[in-house]
């Protein structure tokens, strides 16, 4: 693979944290990953192998022990507005409405007027379908609706990658669907941003129902045990045979 189809490439990465005896723990160890142009790419792992960790090294924010992070040819180094973070519990200010805790990934932008600025914020809400709701505050939403937020506050500075952090895994079964195939569908739209996304999750069929390949990693300190392509049709049907092949082969490669 040519180096313009790599968005972003972590290269040897080890990080870990430092215990009181002196000594480091390690998390992640010579960890090598790709996310290409274009690509959906899912990240798996039991419990603990340092799924959010790798993601916020991805996002900048946090700098591993060794090893380099390439973004978009150069090295990454801190945060950018062109990566976004989503977390898995909804990161909102209580005291803010919907409309000011999505404008507030704005504020520092100097290339927008501040008309610009509400309009990208409208745009959003009605992507998220949020419309009508920009004075709600976040005490006054359903778990479901804050996630739509979240999500919305990450869109909203066009990122070129999203990093998604276990997204539905505070969300009840029904909501958590519906947020997938919404996800899904904008992923659809190539008008919209990002220009990639990663997503660690726990939950094996909804990385299968979104991703275009799964890197599985596994052991103390993680490393990565495979990479596995999936190769189906969108939209993805969970009750075909396809599906649950690949979600029975990834569920053995963790376990």
């Amino acid at each position: 693979m040519s180096n313009s189809e790599i968005l972003m490439e972590l290269r040897n990465v080890t990080h870990g944290y430092s215990l009181r005896s002196g000594s480091t723990l390690k998390v992640i160890e010579n960890l090598n990953i790709q996310v290409r142009y274009g690509e959906f790419l899912g990240i798996v792992g039991p419990s603990g192998c340092g799924k959010s960790t790798i993601l916020r090294i991805m996002a900048g924010l946090v700098k591993p022990l060794s090893g380099v992070v390439i973004f978009r040819g150069e090295v990454l180094n801190g945060t950018t507005p062109r990566i976004s973070l989503m977390h898995q519990v909804p990161t909102l200010l209580p005291w803010l409405t919907v409309r000011e805790n999505i404008y507030l990934a704005l504020m520092s932008r100097k290339d927008l007027t501040e008309r610009a600025k509400q309009l990208k914020v409208s745009e959003l809400l009605e992507l998220v379908e949020l419309s009508g709701y920009e004075s709600a505050y976040p005490y006054e939403l359903s778990g479901g609706m804050r996630q739509r937020v979240a999500l919305a506050r990450a869109l909203v500075t066009d990122p070129d990658l999203l990093l998604l952090d276990e997204p539905f895994s505070n969300l009840d079964p029904l909501t958590s669907l519906s947020l997938i195939r919404e996800l899904e569908g904008m992923w659809f739209d190539t008008t919209l941003p990002p220009i990639s996304i990663v997503m660690v999750s726990h939950n094996i069929e909804e990385v299968v129902m979104l991703a275009d390949r799964v890197v599985v990693l596994g052991g103390r300190p993680a490393k990565i045990l495979a990479e596995v392509p999936i190769e189906l049709s969108r939209p993805r049907n969970k009750k075909s045979e396809e599906f649950y092949r690949l979600v029975d082969e990834l569920f053995s490669l963790i376990s």
